[in-house]
């Protein structure tokens, strides 16, 4: 598969120079101050006026989310309604977490909900479509199954008149026209990308040597590393040592192979392991501990996943992983009901897109990371209820 193309993120001549004018003034006010909440380094020594622009996006970040920034219109609860989400795998945190979230939401607007496992495979995507379509349920949750796999029953689905809503169903949020999609829930992958590339940015004062893996079968997960590497570009000093690409489900056999190739070849120059996945990071720690690394390294790892609980642990812990950029999970959940009861009542969807959020080990804690979760504290369960009247 092909990459998609970011040339419409470029940035022109004039805004290039704003962007250094903006770095100069936060080289100077940054300069001397203590260590930032985003983990990154502080006294930046480069000459790269866009480091210091890297490290006020990271910092920017991970601020705390305190402010609910979605809906606080829409529909009252339609009644009675019966939902099934489907599941990419409920192995997956991403995926069962939002089937989570779901099934709380759906407990609290008063409809009937239940979950299917499509075990992470095609096959077992097609066989829970199907079961679902069988069910004749009001509406069925979408919990990362991609589109392009399951074009046919979507357009049965629509012919039955039950609504789908997607998260990370396809590369971008909002609705989708063919195959039929109500809306797709999900951040913005290319900011989210760019944030992490910030954070690694200025965590190595403009000197990253990364390598980034990838699972191209997927154009969600292109976006992402299209999005890391656009912005890893930016920076005069930072290089791109290597790109894999591994199917996460071959994660257990190839990681720890590829990280011990990258490590022999690139020694120091390598600083940071870019993911598309929390899980490329649970299969590399034993190559990081075969060839004797500590686990402040380097290399280091971040990702741009669903935001695991092994990930928050080893941030928490500073065990080789430093960051990542998590999805709001029980959001996200409570976000499908709230687009699943405006497309039941015959309403536009919210349009609402989820900011973007980096969580390191100073807001590890802070910030929704104490139950190995990113959940916004922005009151976001009692805007809904009070949108839906219950």
């Amino acid at each position: 598969m092909t990459g998609l193309s970011l040339g419409s993120l470029s940035r022109g001549t004039n805004a290039i120079k704003a962007r250094v004018a903006i770095a100069i003034l936060a080289l100077l006010v940054v300069g001397g101050c203590g260590s930032s909440s985003s983990g990154t380094t502080s006294g930046n020594t480069s000459t790269d006026p866009f480091v210091a622009i890297a490290k006020a996006n990271a910092d920017k970040a991970t601020a705390p989310v305190t402010t609910w920034d979605g809906p606080t219109t829409g529909p009252k609860a339609v009644s009675g309604k019966s939902v099934v989400c489907v599941s990419e795998d409920q192995q997956n945190g991403g995926p069962a977490g939002v089937c989570a979230g779901a099934k709380e939401a759906a407990t609290a607007i008063g409809w009937k909900f239940q979950v299917l496992d499509a075990q992470g495979t095609a096959a077992g995507a097609l066989n829970v479509m199907n079961e679902a379509l069988a069910l004749h349920p009001d509406g069925i949750i979408n919990a990362s199954i991609s589109i392009d796999i399951i074009k046919t029953q979507l357009e049965q689905a629509a012919k039955a008149g039950i609504k789908v809503v997607g998260w990370h169903a396809t590369t971008y949020p909002g609705p989708t026209a063919d195959p039929p999609e109500f809306y797709n829930v999900q951040s913005d992958q290319v900011v989210g990308g760019q944030v992490l590339a910030d954070y690694v940015i200025a965590s190595t004062n403009g000197k990253a040597g990364v390598a980034i893996v990838d699972w191209s079968i997927f154009p969600i997960a292109v976006l992402k590393v299209n999005s890391m590497k656009e912005e890893i570009q930016r920076c005069r000093d930072c290089k791109i040592l290597s790109e894999g690409d591994i199917p996460l489900t071959n994660g257990s056999q190839e990681m720890p192979t590829y990280v011990t190739g990258l490590v022999q070849k690139y020694g120091s120059a390598l600083t940071t392991l870019m993911f598309i996945n929390d899980g490329y990071a649970d299969f590399s720690i034993p190559a990081f501990k075969a060839l004797g690394i500590g686990p402040a390294g380097p290399p280091v790892m971040v990702s741009f996943g669903d935001g695991s609980a092994s990930a928050y642990q080893r941030i928490r812990d500073g065990q080789y992983q430093t960051a990542t950029v998590p999805e709001p999970l029980s959001l996200s959940g409570w976000q499908m009901i709230d687009e699943m009861n405006r497309a039941l009542s015959g309403q536009p969807p919210s349009g609402y897109v989820q900011p973007v959020h980096l969580v390191v080990k100073g807001d590890v804690n802070a910030d929704g990371g104490q139950n190995n979760i990113f959940d916004p504290n922005n009151g976001y369960r009692d805007v809904y209820k009070k949108i839906w009247g219950v």
